[in-house]
């Protein structure tokens, strides 16, 4: 069993992007995402969650206890049977995918083992990185309305949103390389379009609940270590045109004494202070922003650390 970590951790991340769209939106014909009202682009919380799986996955290449339960190609009854199959019940859970008597599958199964819900559980925590740290609903154990298909990770993060408003810009593009013989008879390029932002600067909230690392997945120091190392890098092995120039510039880690912590996490989120310069009308680098954090005033039980 996972040591978990003894302590609550608040975190904020610093990041930007150059010329390239970091987060389309699919209902708007993948255009920046942008809040109507203030112009400042946004960036979802499963974006960023994405990049993070992404590059555990490529440093741990699936090792066991390191692996990524939500990923490309790969159906999530798959991985969920695994557990099943651990436990010698493998046959009783496929009964439960096809939709067979679940309910009486799994009285079963309870009168046989009352502890097989958290040994399903303890069995996906143990295994899979992301269920570890940001949670997961197995869709398997929830037909069979086994306790363990919701985990609540105690890894959170927030939406990130861009410190002035963005101008998402549409670009015409052309290729030389027609797609067909009979558009070859007629053109001899083909137009095409995408959406920019020519720099935007964005700030991301994360919270670390030891609590809930104590009580449900066992989130440990070493899963805390990557984690940092993940989002310092989640873009570094994610490059593409679409999304320009993108880069992790700060990551401020509020560590608390406890398990509860030691003071709200808005009191902490206001200490880290990000403004644009006032002598830059239009920002086009991050050396165009003012940083600080107030460490005079931290909390008493709270220290912070800086990452780059």
């Amino acid at each position: 069993m996972r040591e978990p970590i003894q302590n609550r951790y608040d975190f904020v991340i610093l990041f930007d992007v150059e010329n390239g769209n970091p987060n389309g939106d699919p209902d708007a014909g993948n255009m920046p995402r942008v809040d109507p009202e203030t112009g400042n682009g946004i960036i979802t919380d499963v974006c960023l969650k994405r990049k993070i799986r992404n590059y555990v996955q490529d440093v741990k290449e699936d090792e066991s206890g390191w692996r990524i339960y939500i990923k490309d190609q790969v159906p999530l009854n798959r991985s969920d049977l695994e557990a099943g199959e651990a436990l010698g019940i493998g046959e009783e859970l496929a009964e439960i995918q096809k939709g067979k008597d679940a309910k009486k599958i799994v009285t079963k199964l309870r009168s046989n083992d009352p502890d097989i819900d958290l040994k399903l559980r303890d069995f996906m925590c143990s295994e899979f990185f992301d269920i570890r740290t940001f949670g997961a609903v197995m869709t398997t154990f929830v037909k069979g309305a086994l306790n363990c298909g919701q985990v609540r990770g105690p890894v959170q993060l927030g939406f990130a949103r861009s410190i002035d408003p963005i101008v998402p810009q549409e670009v015409t593009i052309t290729r030389t390389a027609i797609t067909t013989e009979s558009d070859a008879q007629n053109k001899t390029t083909e137009m095409g379009r995408k959406y920019v932002v020519p720099y935007g600067l964005y700030r991301a909230e994360g919270f670390i609940s030891a609590n809930l690392a104590r009580k449900t997945t066992g989130f440990d120091e070493d899963d805390l270590a990557l984690l940092w190392k993940a989002i310092l890098n989640m873009f570094e092995n994610d490059r593409s045109a679409a999304r320009g120039m993108m880069a992790v510039r700060k990551l401020i880690i509020f560590k608390h004494d406890s398990e509860l912590g030691e003071a709200p996490a808005w009191k902490l989120f206001k200490l880290v202070d990000v403004q644009r310069k006032s002598e830059v009308a239009a920002p086009r680098s991050f050396e165009d922003y003012q940083f600080n954090v107030d460490t005079d005033h931290l909390p008493q039980g709270v220290t912070c650390q800086i990452m780059e």
